[in-house]
């Protein structure tokens, strides 16, 4: 396994974690993200789903990357789509309209100075009853090469139903997790 990365285990599937990230400021985390972004976005255009078309152009979320814990403690950025329009509003008990989609891109920055993009993580809302299973949502997680690691319906969906068991934390947000205040982009 390479420096710096370990498994966390969650069930039989084992999750990849960065050891030891990176202290970043929000402007290194910047200019690193912006030496990244065009690799990141060739690389995610490969699994050609049209889904994520220009996922980049979505509105952001966050001011800056930042260390997500529930996703391998990467630096992520959240995008969703305009069907996605109440993301940044959602209240308890509401739920995102039938064709949101949430992106979080990601890259591995380690205190050793090593930057690699990472995953694409995906969450797209669902016809009432289309997923009974994932809470009517889809869970994709798209490689750095445009490879599907998996998707929740489609190919290896086993290895992504973690995705909605940690997402079930947040039930009452319509299982979506938000940016942390400190990085809310502020309007």
């Amino acid at each position: 396994m390479a420096t710096g990365v370990a498994a966390q285990s969650n069930g039989e599937n084992a999750h990849l974690a960065i050891e030891n990230p990176a202290d970043l400021t929000k402007e290194e985390a910047l200019s690193i993200y912006a030496s990244l972004q065009r690799r990141m976005a060739r690389g995610y255009a490969a699994a050609q789903m049209d889904e994520l078309r220009n996922y980049q152009s979505w509105p952001l979320f966050n001011d800056a990357p930042y260390i997500s814990e529930t996703h391998g403690r990467r630096f992520v950025n959240s995008y969703a789509n305009r069907m996605a329009h109440n993301y940044g509003t959602l209240q308890p008990g509401e739920k995102l309209p039938l064709g949101s989609v949430l992106a979080k891109d990601s890259m591995t920055v380690t205190d050793e100075g090593n930057t690699h993009p990472g995953a694409l993580f995906v969450m797209e809302k669902l016809a009432e009853g289309a997923s009974p299973d994932t809470a009517d949502w889809r869970y994709i997680m798209v490689m750095p090469d445009g490879s599907v690691f998996g998707d929740t319906m489609g190919d290896r969906a086993s290895a992504v139903s973690y995705c909605h068991d940690c997402h079930e934390a947040v039930a009452d947000r319509d299982y979506t997790f938000y940016v942390p205040e400190e990085y809310l982009v502020q309007n």
